[in-house]
């Protein structure tokens, strides 16, 4: 499988098509990857863990794989095709869920982890390219938020889906460990997405030599331009505050107002990734009628205010539907910093694809960073306040980017129209 130049995107049913496989693709990486808010209770019962810190190393040894891989997969696009890589993608996750489904102890969980964050950051350097190549970079935001529509509701089911398996665990998983079956299911998925990759005939799209990962020398000509660090410092705090909240809502709703962690615990995890579906549904609209750099800066604004009053209220209520309305504030953030990210550069694309990719090691600091804070603070909401940090530098981005090529908007449309007429 190859990708299209921005002058030859593919249409119609070839289109559709494409972007259903990329949408199901996102599917399927949310379902694994987001599973780990709810679990980290569990994960900290069942191996007696002492520190928040070791349950931090969990959310870390994940994404610290994008570190490690993101980029090389750049180069293996390049050297052995987009369908060669999007196999082993899959094929690293399923290596890793299995490995833990038969193996369940706390350094094999770690292992599990990295092992399934290297077949994540191979996928995802793989797909995002190709929502540009097939959308065009006029409308990346509208297409990038149409993933993030499909990355949130799987990540809304998932919760959902640990709560029935939690009270109906297979017979099979290990006794007290009834979480343990995700990881059987997993595998099942998995084990689909192979066979789909390798029955499918993906369109044949070609990329210029500009979208393409290139060699050393386009990275270094990258790593020389301060806007290519700023942006990736953006998708490294958008995911550190993503998994910073995910990953500690359950825990904190337990420890501070005394929550059942397997039910209303799970359901915000759920509803933080539910909220995140609405705000995209919601953006679909926005991003055809204000600019996105506007929107990221009322989007960073109301996350701030929303954190502020769930992690100060003694009221569990408050608490319990202002931590998952972070996700519809935080919904349109990704997909705004990615767009201006790649549309404020005039080449090497996918090259720069790659190093956004490689920040989404994010992931592995921010819960690590709160957990460290937690432990040496002995509190939980103080970890939890390093969150306004990374809010704060991307309501900020809002300010400073400037995009070459701006999300394109229904009033420019019309003027357009009526300047033609």
């Amino acid at each position: 499988m190859t990708s299209s130049s921005i002058n030859q995107h593919p249409t119609g049913a070839r289109r559709v098509f494409f972007l259903v496989v990329i949408m199901i693709f996102w599917f399927v990486i949310s379902f694994v990857t987001n599973i780990l808010g709810p679990l980290i209770p569990d994960i900290i019962n069942s191996f007696s863990l002492s520190k928040l810190t070791l349950a931090g190393f969990i959310p870390t040894s994940f994404f610290l794989a994008y570190a490690v891989m993101s980029i090389p997969a750049g180069l293996m696009i390049e050297k052995w095709g987009e369908k060669t890589v999007l196999f082993l993608g899959f094929f690293m996750n399923l290596v890793g869920s299995l490995l833990f489904a038969f193996l369940h102890t706390y350094p094999v969980l770690l292992a599990s982890c990295f092992i399934i964050g290297l077949g994540m950051a191979m996928l995802q350097t793989v797909i995002n390219p190709l929502q540009r190549a097939v959308g065009g970079e006029e409308n990346y935001a509208f297409v990038g938020d149409m993933s993030q529509v499909v990355f949130s509701g799987a990540s809304f089911v998932s919760p959902l889906v640990y709560t029935y398996y939690v009270a109906n665990p297979m017979s099979f998983a290990p006794e007290g460990m009834p979480w343990v079956s995700l990881y059987y299911l997993f595998g099942a998925i998995l084990i689909a997405m192979l066979v789909l990759v390798l029955i499918c005939r993906f369109p044949k799209i070609s990329l210029t030599a500009d979208e393409k990962s290139g060699g050393k020398a386009s990275y270094f000509e990258l790593f020389k331009e301060r806007k290519v660090w700023l942006f990736a410092l953006g998708i490294f705090f958008y995911v550190s505050t993503e998994q910073g909240i995910a990953n500690n809502i359950s825990l904190f709703l337990e420890r501070y107002h005394g929550l059942d962690p397997h039910t209303l615990g799970a359901s915000a995890v759920a509803w933080f990734w539910g909220s995140m579906l609405i705000g995209c549904i919601v953006g679909l609209l926005l991003l055809k009628l204000i600019d996105s750099k506007i929107l990221l800066r009322i989007c960073g604004t109301l996350a701030i205010i929303l954190l502020a009053v769930a992690l100060t209220t003694k009221n569990a209520n408050v608490a319990l539907y202002c931590l998952p309305c972070v996700g519809f504030a935080m919904s349109l953030m990704y997909p705004i910093i990615f767009s201006l990210a790649l549309n404020s550069v005039t080449r090497h694309h996918g090259s720069f694809a790659g190093i956004l990719c490689t920040a989404i090691v994010g992931g592995a600091a921010g819960p690590l960073f709160v957990s460290l804070l937690s432990d040496a603070t002995h509190s939980l909401r103080t970890g939890m306040c390093l969150i306004f940090v990374f809010v704060l530098y991307i309501l900020l981005i809002g300010f400073w980017a400037k995009p070459i090529v701006k999300n394109k908007l229904i009033s420019s449309k019309k003027s357009a129209a009526s300047q033609n007429s």
